[in-house]
């Protein structure tokens, strides 16, 4: 009788050693892909922000040109303003707040996609360096977003896959891990733009 109770003190002792190291491992797992999402959304910000930075001198640029384009001027003011309005803690990240930061990104790429258009009726703009200098920048800044936005997806997908496997997935209810949300494409990107000449 003395020997089965010693036997199951040891096999429930063994049981929640178990349990306990799988916890230890799965929490401290969760932790460290939740920082890589953290850290990768920072990488996704900065990019944002390069953007954000070189819209002033792009604009200044135009001006001296394009005096009477001032609507156009003043709509891409206004959504890089709404655009870097929007800020978002990677802790509380989730697919309504990545939505509308998405959304505010994507005004301000529609209003400098306008500008950009705009600026095709002046060749002496689009033959200024200072403004070729800053076009190329921005071109390169909206190829960096796009590699950002990629890896974001590629590390919120390592994060989400980790803490929705058994039996991690149970450790990541109980202490909060939620799922990350990925960026998505724009609504209407499936189709080619049309172009008339």
């Amino acid at each position: 009788m003395k020997k089965s109770k010693n036997l199951g003190i040891i096999v429930l002792v063994v049981i929640l050693a178990l349990l306990g190291l799988s916890a230890y491992r799965s929490y401290n797992g969760m932790v460290t892909r939740s920082e890589q999402v953290t850290a990768q959304w920072g990488n996704v910000e900065t990019s944002y922000q390069r953007r954000a930075d070189l819209i002033p001198n792009l604009v200044n640029t135009v001006k001296g040109y394009a005096d009477f384009e001032r609507e156009t001027l003043e709509a891409v003011i206004n959504a890089r303003s709404k655009a870097t309005s929007v800020e978002i803690n990677p802790e509380n990240l989730n697919a309504e707040s990545l939505q509308q930061f998405q959304e505010a990104q994507n005004g301000l790429g529609g209003a400098l996609s306008r500008l950009l258009v705009v600026i095709e009726r002046y060749p002496d703009l689009k033959a200024n360096q200072n403004f070729m200098d800053l076009q190329a920048q921005l071109e390169g800044t909206e190829n960096r977003i796009s590699t950002e936005r990629r890896k974001f997806n590629e590390v919120a997908q390592g994060y989400n896959t980790f803490i929705r496997l058994f039996p991690r997935n149970i450790w990541a209810s109980l202490f909060g891990f939620d799922k990350k949300p990925y960026f998505e494409a724009a609504e209407g990107s499936d189709q080619a733009p049309v172009v008339e000449f």
